[in-house]
Formats: C-alpha cells, structure tokens, sequence
C-alpha cells in the first residue's frame, strides 16, 4: 500500500504551517512537504514535526519577484539563485527535509540552460540531500524554463550529480505527455520524488482523466520507498477532499 505526503501549499492552506503539519498527521498522512515555508519561524515547524513524528520530505527555492516562478535558470541572476539555494538546503536541514526542488523560472535559451545547469551544480556540491527539477505544464506555468521529462532527463545526464533527480508530478507529465505509466516506468531510475493531483482541474485525485487507483499500484508494485505527494488544490475545506484515502488510496 503506498504512503502519502500532504503538500502544505495547497492543502491546510488557511492554517498556519505548524497547525497544518498537526491537520495532516491527524488526517493519517505519513509525511508532509511545503512550497515556500521561509516567513515560518523554524523552530515552530520543528516542534509540529516532534509532536507529530511526521518527516519533512522537501522544500522549494523561492520563486523570486513576481512573473519570475524561480531564479536558477534566469541569465544573470546567478547570486539571486544561489542564495535561494542556500536558504533552501538551510530550511531542509534545520527540517530534516530529504529534498530540495531548485526552481528554474521563467525564461528560454542556451543562456537559460547554461545558467540552470551551473546553479543544480552549485546546489548539488553544497548538500548531500535529493536535488529536485521539475518540468512543469505550460498552461500552468507558461514560459516555464523546464518544459517535459525529455528535457529534465538531459539536463540530469549533462549534470551527473548522483544526488540530482526529477520530480515526477503526475498531474504535469499528464497534462504536457499523457502516457503517465509508461513515462514513469521509462523513467523510474531518475525520479527523487512523485506528486499527483487530478487532470486536468487539479483537484483529488478520484475524479478526472487519470485512474489513480491504478498509478498508485503501479507505484507499489515498482516498489517505490517514500510517501507520494498529494499536491492538489481541494475544493472547500481539505477534510472533505479526503474521501480518496479510503476509497482509491487503500487506506481502510
């Protein structure tokens, strides 16, 4: 039976972080995640995960001002990134996070690749944690620098830092590639961390195009070691998007 991370940028979202780390452990998740948690004092992110023993699986480089969505992959920013790095790798220590999702933003090119490139390498030399790229879909994210697993997978293969892997979010690859169990599969020795939500509307994960009571055993069966992230929006209060846990996640 998978494991299931609750993503606190969307989920709880009216809750401060501490509140909702509790919200998460009481609803039966086995980790939890965040997007930008760095306004949160993280000595009381500490305290919400000792109280309820659930682990941080990872954090995300800030997204910059606004219309950037990341610095790594904007030419010239080079200190901007690097610095969003280093507040990233210090929030996951401090959290024991296992990973850290470097942001590449808005921006296209060969300049946009080389400076990508050159900040995962800064990235993955300053800590031994799981260095995550995600493409993410264009409707979402238009002008979005990391558009499709291809290109990640190249960009990981030019790296080739052993601690660098991608972020399969299955709502993403689905919205962009479609064919999600096959592309997971083909590249299951890539992938640091799996998400989902529903497609196309990015709501829980029991309605919609994709049948994740099958993505889900296909992810057992792989024998996948982690909690999965359930990045989605809810519709209304998170407790009433929940039911999936049960009836698709094969929680009893």
């Amino acid at each position: 039976m998978p494991r299931f991370s609750a993503n606190l940028g969307f989920l709880w979202q009216e809750l401060p972080l501490p509140d909702a780390i509790r919200a998460a452990a009481r609803a039966g998740f086995d980790a939890v995640e965040c997007h930008w948690p760095y306004e949160v004092p993280v000595a009381d992110v500490q305290a919400a995960l000792s109280d309820t023993g659930l682990p941080m699986l990872g954090v995300n480089t800030s997204c910059g001002r606004e219309g950037e969505f990341g610095l790594s992959a904007l030419p010239g920013e080079g200190t901007r990134a690097r610095a969003s790095v280093d507040e990233a790798i210090a929030y996951a220590e401090a959290t024991d996070a296992r990973a850290i999702h470097v942001m590449a933003g808005v921006a296209q090119g060969p300049a946009a690749h080389e400076a990508f490139l050159e900040t995962l390498a800064y990235a993955c030399a300053q800590t031994d944690r799981t260095v995550l790229i995600e493409p993410l879909n264009r409707y979402d994210a238009p002008g979005y620098f990391l558009r499709d697993t291809g290109q990640a997978q190249d960009i990981l293969t030019t790296l080739g830092a052993p601690n660098a892997a991608l972020m399969f979010d299955c709502y993403h690859v689905a919205r962009t590639e479609g064919d999600l169990l096959t592309r997971s599969t083909d590249l299951w020795p890539i992938i640091g961390h799996i998400q989902f939500a529903a497609v196309p509307d990015r709501g829980a994960p029991d309605h919609g195009e994709i049948a994740y009571s099958e993505v889900f055993e296909a992810i057992d069966r792989m024998g996948w070691p982690h909690p999965i992230g359930a990045e989605y929006i809810p519709q209304g209060a998170t407790e009433a998007s929940l039911d999936w846990m049960q009836t698709i996640g094969g929680r009893a």
